[in-house]
């Protein structure tokens, strides 16, 4: 196992939701050197700083101020993936079963988290000194907890040609069960305590009355972690590839860069990717802008000394690409198509579902070229949507020349993804090289 596929497995286990993602890459950061900020505060910059600022704990933003004015180079990537987020008041009780009511967060393969053991992981949100002061919990049970069961194939004999799945009806986990508990005398007041199962649950975890958890944003994740597997050890097999990789890759970037370079050199973390980023925390926000100018401004320069460095700067979308199944060869384009252990990815689309332009693509490949670093292209099939990234949403709002790079995958939104560690390797020395002087 290499150095960056040891490390990229180490980081994907510590982060099984956003506020953990931002949480471990705020560790690292610390440890490279670099500085909180408060978002709600001001900032002191001093040339030759590098700085990090949490956003509503699920959005990071880390930089290196150069010790003279430069180029302004932006790397960003997403925190979310896609996984079963946990309703409110969530208990269900069913035959005596204990079930929670979940909802889909982005695009799931549904029947890939059949039969999983999960845990689940998040924040718990509890009644503090006043109403605008909340006290939280960042939380990650790390054992199996719940699992969702499929249908015996003898009561659906029809599962392995059809297989539709009902997000509100076949997916709710499996977590209690309620049978043998009480008495005939006592049911009436066990029907009552079923009912708030899940809160008692979670009360009993945190050591907490269950009437100070106002609030909690909680999800079911695969328990089960990350290996290596193929013939020759070449392969990862993992939950939450997408996009984990990026930002693993963006952080040993940022924190590579040199202090002592020029210009301005960013990493932007975004939450909310899988649903569309329109949120405070996410690429759609005015957070980047936002962001920029506070720290142009810090440094004492202009809004004009700005924009033309937007003009003059560059920005890597980094997210996961889709690599040719060897299955199913015809759903990729039948001539610019990424392998697995070909090399990094870069993404083109004409619709800018992913962001790019001619020039963009030259400049990925001249990096990728100088340093010997394996590249190939994608596109979609011209009959095929295609997903889309963060790259175009941010670059509409901060209108710097862009370009999608990403390593490229199999299974896609899987509970469990499927890369070559080679191409993880080729991602980094991007993301090093790029944010050299």
């Amino acid at each position: 196992m290499n150095v960056e596929t040891e490390e990229l497995l180490d980081f994907i286990a510590e982060c099984p939701t956003p506020f953990h993602t931002v949480q471990a890459s705020a560790t690292r950061l610390r440890l490279a050197g670099f500085a909180e900020l408060p978002l709600a505060g001001p900032w002191e910059l001093k040339r030759g700083g590098r700085y990090f600022v949490t956003v509503y704990d699920s959005t990071l933003l880390a930089f290196v101020v150069g010790e003279t004015d430069g180029p302004l180079r932006i790397a960003a990537a997403h925190t979310d993936f896609p996984c079963f987020r946990i309703k409110p008041q969530a208990g269900i009780v069913k035959e005596k079963c204990g079930l929670l009511n979940v909802e889909k967060y982005g695009g799931l393969i549904l029947r890939s988290w059949l039969d999983r053991p999960l845990s689940l992981a998040g924040k718990i949100v509890l009644r503090g000194e006043d109403a605008f002061n909340p006290e939280i919990r960042l939380v990650d049970f790390e054992r199996p907890l719940v699992t969702i069961p499929s249908l015996a194939i003898h009561m659906d004999r029809e599962v392995n040609d059809e297989g539709k799945l009902n997000a509100q009806t076949d997916m709710l986990p499996l977590a209690a069960a309620f049978a043998g508990r009480e008495t005939a005398d006592a049911a009436d007041e066990a029907a009552d305590k079923e009912k708030s199962f899940f809160v008692d649950w979670l009360a009993g975890e945190l050591e907490v009355p269950a009437a100070d958890i106002l609030s909690y944003e909680l999800s079911a994740y695969p328990v089960e972690q990350g290996c290596t597997l193929g013939l020759g050890d070449e392969f990862v097999s993992s939950p939450r590839l997408d996009n984990l990789t990026s930002v693993q890759a963006c952080l040993d970037g940022i924190c590579a860069a040199e202090a002592m370079g020029r210009g301005l050199r960013l990493a932007a973390l975004f939450d909310n990717e899988e649903v569309g980023s329109n949120t405070k925390q996410g690429a759609g926000s005015a957070v980047l802008m936002q962001v920029l100018e506070r720290i142009y401004a810090a440094l004492g320069l202009t809004k004009e000394q700005l924009f033309i460095d937007i003009a003059a700067g560059f920005m890597l979308s980094v997210d996961v690409a889709h690599a040719v199944h060897p299955n199913h060869v015809d759903k990729a384009d039948p001539v610019v198509h990424p392998v697995l252990g070909g090399g990094l990815a870069i993404k083109q689309a004409a619709s800018q579902s992913y962001a790019g332009d001619a020039e963009a693509v030259a400049i990925v490949r001249s990096l990728c070229e100088e340093e010997g670093i394996a590249w190939q292209q994608f596109v979609n099939r011209s009959d095929s949507r295609g997903g889309s990234t963060l790259g175009s949403i941010a670059s509409a709002l901060v209108p710097l020349r862009t370009m999608d790079v990403g390593v490229p995958i199999l299974s896609m939104h899987s509970a469990r993804e499927t890369m070559a560690g080679s191409d993880q390797q080729a991602l980094v020395r991007l993301l090093q090289r790029f944010y050299q002087e």
